[in-house]
């Protein structure tokens, strides 16, 4: 019996040397001799640009880089796109900043203003929205036409500039717009310069209406007021021009309303020529004839008055004489005829007359410029001002 060598099992081949990285190709990109592609400068470039100094320049590195990844194959894409977006980002954060940054320069630039010495402005520097009604003030220079000037507050008494006859708030959201906010100033301005100085003629020559108002930028910083006030600095002013209401006696607030009544309506004369706009003129007189029998029921109460009596009688008959002119204008049927009823109507109110009744009134008898002069093209009429109190024009401050 022959011996059998014990079975055995086949020998394993041998395993293969495992490859490098353990990858079938010799490393993770590929042939070991391949180079990994290279990283786009400008993708780099867009976010610190965009992060660090100049956004919108950042957003071009951005675009350059994407558009070269993609056709060279580079590296870098999300880099690129975090550059995009930090750019666009930081390029809107930057636009919606400006508008705070001037404003705060210029509240920086205000409150530098208003640190420095006053010099010779007299007063104590005053927030301008503080002003309120009576309120006397000094601005440098005297300039009520400069542009958010300081403002120090003084006593009446002291020589001034201006004082304040109005400060009121304006309603809305939306900015007016400056030819608007003009209009609205200039005339609440007149009226109020009207009730706060009733008495007209006791106004002196050199006095101005003036207004503060709201700019845009100041507007959108939530500033609504619209200050009126009547300016005194061409000359030395002392005292307060304030006779209102509350400063004079009811037969005197009586009298200077309808008078001030008449002169109001005296003053909205139409612009034109009475050639071109007769029946306007027409119109007018019509308005001005009822504004009289305002008066003509005012003086018939004084007459009944010992102390009011005499002149009160006078100025009640030639009120008769100038209202039958004035209506005799109103039915004019030519150009020259109602220009011979307003030489007639005019003539029949003398400006003596109406002064010695103010004085009987314990008003000022000083006539104003505007009654002593002609106003415009046609007859100087008394009354016939830019109106009681009504500069010919109302600057914005």
């Amino acid at each position: 019996m022959s011996s059998q060598p014990p079975h055995q099992w086949p020998a394993p081949p041998p395993s293969p040397t495992p490859p490098p990285y353990g990858g079938p190709y010799g490393g993770p990109y590929g042939p070991a001799d391949r180079q990994p592609p290279a990283l786009n400068g400008f993708a780099l470039a867009s976010l610190l640009v965009g992060l660090l100094c100049f956004p919108p320049l950042g957003i071009v590195f951005a675009v350059v880089a994407l558009v070269q990844i993609a056709k060279k194959g580079e590296r870098g894409k999300a880099l690129a796109v975090v550059g995009l977006v930090v750019s666009v980002v930081m390029s809107a954060a930057v636009v919606l900043a400006v508008p705070v940054v001037e404003r705060a320069a210029d509240e920086l630039g205000e409150r530098a203003r208003a640190a420095r010495p006053s010099g010779d402005v007299a007063g104590v520097l005053t927030d301008a929205a503080e002003l309120r009604v009576g309120h006397c003030f000094n601005v440098p220079g005297g300039d009520l036409y400069a542009a958010a000037p300081l403002v120090y507050r003084i006593d009446c008494a002291e020589i001034h500039d201006a004082e304040v006859t109005s400060a009121t708030s304006l309603g809305g959201r939306r900015f007016p717009g400056a030819e608007e906010l003009r209009d609205t100033a200039a005339r609440d301005c007149l009226s109020a310069q009207d009730a706060y100085a009733m008495d007209t003629w006791a106004l002196p020559a050199y006095a101005e209406s003036f207004y503060f108002a709201p700019t845009r930028g100041s507007w959108s910083d939530g500033d609504r007021r619209i200050v009126c006030v009547i300016g005194t600095a061409e000359q030395d002013h002392r005292g307060s021009l304030r006779k209102d209401a509350g400063t004079l006696t009811p037969d005197q607030v009586a009298f200077l309303r309808t008078m001030n009544g008449v002169d109001a309506v005296l003053s909205r004369a139409p612009e034109g020529d009475v050639d071109d706009e007769l029946p306007a003129y027409r119109d007018w007189a019509r308005e001005v004839d009822l504004a009289l029998g305002d008066e003509a029921r005012l003086l018939d109460g004084a007459k009944a008055r010992p102390e009011l009596s005499g002149p009160a009688g006078v100025q009640r008959e030639r009120l008769d004489v100038a209202r039958r002119e004035w209506q005799r204008a109103a039915l004019a049927k030519t150009p020259d005829g109602f220009l011979d009823a307003w030489d007639r109507a005019a003539a029949a109110l003398p400006v003596e007359v109406e002064k010695v009744l103010r004085g009987a009134y314990g008003l000022s008898t000083t006539v104003p410029p505007w009654l002593e002069e002609p106003a415009g093209d046609g007859p100087g009429a008394p009354g016939t001002p830019p109106g009681p109190g009504r500069s010919p024009s109302v600057e914005s401050a």
